[in-house]
């Protein structure tokens, strides 16, 4: 039994990954990355300059899922309000007037919240129950998000004006934080080519709602044996500098260290990646194959380490020796 539910499992990923990338060109390890999470529940953080195809990525996702979709432009001048939605008054039927909840665009399965840091930190606070809880409570009411539900954020790692900075507290919200590269020369061509002759290519539905929380069902499932398990905390534990088996880099250049929703993260989507494989178990290197993705938001590294040029990504390669 297990035998075909692997299969099955595997089956669908790689038909889901194949209809999204016969759209999204050159972006493999992305599209991989961002499925991954969301079949074990997370959010996702997407890093990259503009006109990569991070929208387009979440449209066509939203897509072969058949998932509804809503866009957030973020802005200086964005209210939570505009997030999340807000009382307004209407005539009820006996004449007389009432409050009612008008629901914002956070109410889809997957919410793209576009260049995240331009909000105000009072806006960007407004996603924090949604990410979380998967609730919305405006005034003395808590109205449910719809399932499965998904954020995804992008952000633009080089302009700094006019942005606020995510807190530690956010960030810790995604479940990965995945950086969106530069095509390499054939890609490009590809890109070019595809979208500047004919009509574009449109994704074809695969999945359903149903379908994909099954999916996650069964990769909660997964076993972990504790020797794996406490390898993961050996990982999160060393990314402290104050820990004492902690690397050199560690103790050099880190100001905080990993939380434990990054050993969570880590060990909900290695499992993800064992199923891939066609195993019921998580080896060793489904939790390396994770690991940058679950922890390159929750550590941060010390003035030195900026100074240094010294990268997240080291200091994590340096955690799975």
């Amino acid at each position: 039994m297990e035998e075909e539910i692997i299969r099955q499992f595997r089956a669908a990923f790689l038909n889901i990954e194949e209809e999204i990338g016969s759209v999204i060109i050159g972006q493999k390890e992305l599209i991989r990355g961002v499925l991954t999470a969301m079949i074990a529940g997370g959010n996702v953080l997407l890093e990259g300059l503009p006109g990569l195809g991070k929208t387009q990525l979440v449209k066509t996702i939203g897509k072969v899922l058949e998932l509804e979709f809503s866009r957030i432009q973020f802005t200086p001048d964005l209210m939570p309000a505009d997030v999340t939605g807000t009382m307004v008054m209407t005539n009820n039927v006996d004449g007389g007037i009432g409050m009612e909840f008008r629901k914002g665009p956070i109410f889809s399965n997957i919410v793209l919240a576009d260049e995240i840091n331009r909000a105000t930190p009072k806006t960007q606070s407004a996603l924090l129950e949604a990410m979380q809880e998967h609730t919305v409570t405006s005034g003395n009411e808590t109205y449910p998000l719809p399932e499965p539900f998904f954020v995804l954020a992008t952000q633009n790692p080089l302009e700094s004006e006019g942005t606020y900075p995510l807190p530690e507290a956010q960030m810790d919200r995604f479940l990965f934080k995945l950086n969106v590269t530069f095509p390499n020369k054939a890609e490009l061509l590809q890109i070019v080519s595809a979208t500047t002759t004919g009509l574009p290519q449109e994704a074809k539905k695969v999945c359903n709602q149903e379908k994909l929380i099954q999916m996650r069902q069964v990769a909660r499932e997964v076993p972990v044996a504790t020797s794996v398990a406490e390898y993961i905390m050996d990982i999160v534990l060393k990314s402290h500098p104050d820990y004492i088996e902690a690397p050199a880099l560690v103790k050099k250049y880190v100001r905080f260290g990993a939380s434990p929703r990054g050993a969570q993260g880590i060990m909900m989507t290695a499992k993800v990646y064992a199923l891939m494989a066609g195993r019921y178990n998580v080896a060793y290197d489904d939790v390396k194959a994770v690991a940058k993705g679950a922890l390159r938001h929750r550590i941060f590294l010390n003035f030195e380490g900026m100074a240094d040029g010294v990268t997240v990504d080291e200091i994590i390669e340096a955690l799975l020796v």
